[in-house]
């Protein structure tokens, strides 16, 4: 074997390494895997046998029948190609010897499958029948297919497809197949159109493939033939069952059939559970008596069902029709009525109907009910009720209710033609009818005294009218009415609904001296109308009322009075004129009385020159004294509104002596003048300021509003000479014509440093030099001097082409003490 040269070597490399990757097999020492259908060259090393050890000699293998295997130099070999399909695996004993004894090991050698075996289907002729009323995607065959590779592998995995449907009608795509486990099954078209009349018979061309399906995979057609039957599954006749049925139970009432594949049948509906049951061959059984006034009728779902519990076809529905037996007395939807009769009805009047309901089947006689009245209390001598006995309408049988008790409980009984009965009781209340009108006691009342000064809400008298009908009912109540002597609703009725007495009560006011004496005609009715009989003279009264006369005291035509008059008018003018009258037609006693017509008359006058400026209101009390009884009074306020007048000039407010502005000009700095008028705002309003009509006055300095007492004063050119300047100016008012103020405002500009203080003083000192004026005086001499120089800087940079920036001007404050 050593002469085989170098090539087998190189081949026993890459199948070691090719071998090794497959799964051993398992139960022996060393496991090989090896691939069927090997078509290199022999013989074919398998792999290398790293259980012998170094001393071994007399190496042999056994357990192959047919000579395949076979080992050199450690390694096992193979003489030609492996069939799986034929053996899947071998097992091999390797024996050798050693110095001691001889030992031996087991080998394994598991074939791997590949894919050399083309799928088949199972049946050469494959048929299968399709019920009419399948729904989709149920299976109703199987087709099958096998391949010889290995089961769990991909080489084996099937997939089916349909390729092709003859005839192609009424859709061409009528079926269906589960692509894994080969079910055929019908489409949604092929479930709602399936007709065995325009097609019986469908041929479908089925095709099967290996690899699970991929485009390298092996593949088998064959054909399958599908006849189209006619089913039994339909909807059961309807049933009629008897309520109450003896027995014995359960009873078959029906039965369906599925004539398709195995089924299992349940159902469906609204009935109590266990009422209906259905047997596994599909008889329905009834296990319970029915109650139609429960339940009169059942619609019973049936479903049919493979044994996995998917839905086979659509349901059927069996109607159950309940039949009547005579089981129910009628009953009254309720125990008590209630109905009002009035007392003048005549006989065959309707009072009330009663209804009783049997629940029985309403199209048979079981439902006949006839009506009785079996009681009546109180009893009467007479008949007063009756019931008609087909109808229960309860009507009245007497000529009249007059006198009779008011109210009576009636008891009926309802019953049907097997004797079943029930009652009711109806409450029947004599309603009183208005037949008798309220009638005074006497037709006049009075007289009746009553003071001029009484309070209003005093009752003069009480008087009743009575009336017949029953008490407490809108025939028995009363409604009073003045028919004359009450023009001006001097009195108000006031009636006790409990007893129908009315009371006269004062509402106004009483003036001997304008009525003395009150005459008022009452009627009284209902306030329903009259059934009998009509309103006379006996419904009417006169009631007769004198006022007593009472000393007043004096009025004034108003309780206050507002005066408005301008300020500084003279005194002695009249401003307001109070008037006033007795009602007695006494005297009056008061402030410069008048007498006129019963009226008097007081002047209100001024006494000095009013300023409203000093105070702009007052208020004076005005009393009025009765001539004959000093208590009797009446008083007045009188309120005087001064009216403002242009008296008064604006004037300049506030203390300017120490402020100053800053030469050359700083940008937005200003000194803000406030000023005030004493007068209102018709006259004060906006002050105005406006500077003298001089060039110069107006070319140095600038006046700019805030507000409508404040203005900004600034520089109105870039440079001003440092010293202490007069600005003439005026202040005038919104009035018309206006009245003004000037004004000579001193005011300090000074050169300022960088923080905008000012390097001079900004008055002169007065008085004799001492320490501190000396230190003043040199602290001035160094001012001008610096002075003079800020000058000459200045004019120096105003030569310069380079203009002087403006920042520190713009950002130092407006108000800054100096330094």
């Amino acid at each position: 074997m050593a002469d085989r040269g170098a090539t087998p070597m190189i081949l026993i490399t890459s199948t070691l390494v090719i071998l090794l990757t497959f799964a051993p097999c398992s139960g022996a020492n060393v496991k090989i895997g090896v691939p069927e259908n090997y078509d290199g060259i022999f013989p074919w090393y398998l792999a290398k046998l790293h259980s012998l050890p170094t001393n071994y000699s007399d190496l042999v293998v056994t357990g192959d029948d047919e000579g395949i295997f076979g080992v050199d130099a450690q390694f096992l070999y193979a003489l030609k190609p492996l069939d799986r399909e034929k053996q899947p695996s071998y097992s091999l004993q390797v024996s050798f010897r050693t110095s001691v004894h001889r030992q031996s090991f087991t080998v394994e050698v598991c074939v791997i499958d590949k894919n050399d075996n083309v799928p088949t289907f199972i049946e050469e002729s494959m048929r299968g029948s399709v019920q009419l009323g399948l729904l989709k995607g149920i299976p109703f065959m199987q087709v099958e297919a096998q391949d010889r590779d290995e089961r769990n592998t991909v080489h084996a995995e099937l997939r089916f497809s349909l390729m092709e449907q003859t005839p192609r009608i009424p859709y061409s795509q009528m079926f269906f197949i589960d692509s894994i486990t080969g079910e055929v099954s019908l489409t949604e078209e092929g479930a709602s159109t399936l007709d065995p009349e325009m097609c019986g018979r469908y041929k479908l061309s089925v095709m099967v493939k290996d690899m699970a399906g991929k485009a390298n995979a092996f593949f088998t057609a064959g054909i399958v033939t599908v006849e189209v039957t006619g089913n039994t599954w339909a909807s059961p006749d309807p049933v009629r069952l008897q309520e109450n049925l003896p027995g014995p139970y359960p009873i078959p009432i029906s039965q369906v059939k599925w004539s398709g594949s195995q089924a299992v049948y349940s159902l469906g509906g609204e009935f109590p559970e266990m009422l209906f049951t259905i047997s596994r061959e599909g008889v329905i059984y009834l296990n319970a008596p029915l109650d139609r006034e429960t339940q009169d009728q059942f619609h019973i779902s049936i479903v049919v069902e493979r044994p996995d519990g998917r839905e086979i076809a659509k349901p059927v529905e069996l109607r159950v029709m309940v039949g009547d037996a005579n089981d129910n007395r009628p009953t009254f939807p309720e125990a008590q009525y209630h109905a009002v009769v009035k007392e003048l009805a005549a006989r065959g009047t309707e009072i009330l109907t009663v209804q009783a309901a049997d629940n029985d089947d309403p199209k048979t006689d079981n439902v006949r009910i006839f009506y009785r009245l079996v009681g009546q209390i109180p009893e009467s001598p007479r008949a007063l009720f009756r019931v008609d006995r087909d109808s229960g309408v309860i009507s009245v049988q007497a000529d009249s209710m007059e006198g009779t008790a008011p109210q009576y409980t009636l008891t009926i009984t309802a019953e049907d033609a097997k004797g079943l009965n029930s009652s009711c009781t109806v409450v029947v209340t004599v309603q009183d009818e208005n037949n008798n009108p309220p009638v005074f006691s006497q037709h006049e009342y009075g007289p009746f005294h009553i003071p001029e000064d009484a309070s209003l809400g005093t009752t003069v008298t009480a008087v009743l009218a009575r009336d017949a009908d029953v008490r407490g009912g809108d025939s028995w109540q009363v409604d009073y009415r003045v028919e004359s002597g009450n023009e001006e609703e001097v009195f108000t009725l006031v009636t006790d609904r409990q007893t129908n007495e009315l009371s006269l009560v004062l509402s106004k006011v009483l003036d001997f001296e304008r009525d003395s004496e009150y005459i008022l005609v009452l009627s009284a009715q209902n306030p329903v109308a009259l059934v009998r009989g009509r309103y006379g003279p006996s419904s009417t009264a006169t009631v007769t009322i004198y006022i007593d006369d009472v000393n007043e005291g004096p009025i004034l035509s108003q309780s206050h009075y507002e005066v408005t008059v301008r300020e500084g008018e003279e005194p002695g003018r009249v401003i307001a004129t109070i008037r006033g009258y007795d009602p007695d037609s006494h005297p009056i006693r008061g402030h410069k009385e008048i007498l006129f017509d019963r009226e008097i008359f007081w002047r209100t006058e001024t006494v000095h020159a009013l300023d409203r400026e000093e105070n702009s209101t007052y208020t004076m009390e005005v009393i009025a004294v009765d001539g004959r009884n000093s208590s009797l009074s009446a008083s007045t306020l009188v309120t005087v509104q001064i009216l403002d007048v242009n008296d008064n000039s604006p004037v300049l407010v506030g203390d300017y002596s120490w402020k100053y502005l800053c030469t050359p000009r700083w940008e937005d700095q200003a000194l803000v003048l406030a000023s005030r008028d004493s007068d209102g705002p018709q006259h004060g309003g906006r002050l105005n300021f406006s500077l003298r009509s001089d060039p110069t006055v107006r070319r140095n300095w600038k006046l700019t509003p805030i507000n409508d007492t404040h203005t900004n004063l600034s520089l109105n050119i870039p440079y001003l000479a440092p010293e202490v300047y007069t600005v003439p100016f005026t202040i005038s008012d919104s009035s018309s014509p206006p009245r003004s103020t000037f004004i000579n405002l001193p005011v300090t500009v000074c050169p300022c440093n960088v923080r905008g203080n000012c390097k001079m003083a900004a008055k002169q000192l007065q008085g004799m030099p001492t320490i501190q004026s000396a230190v003043g005086i040199l602290l001035g001499t160094f001012a001008v001097i610096g002075t003079i120089l800020t000058v000459v800087f200045v004019r120096l940079s105003y030569q310069s082409p380079k203009q002087q920036s403006k920042t520190n001007q713009e950002r130092i404050p407006l108000n800054i003490s100096i330094s």
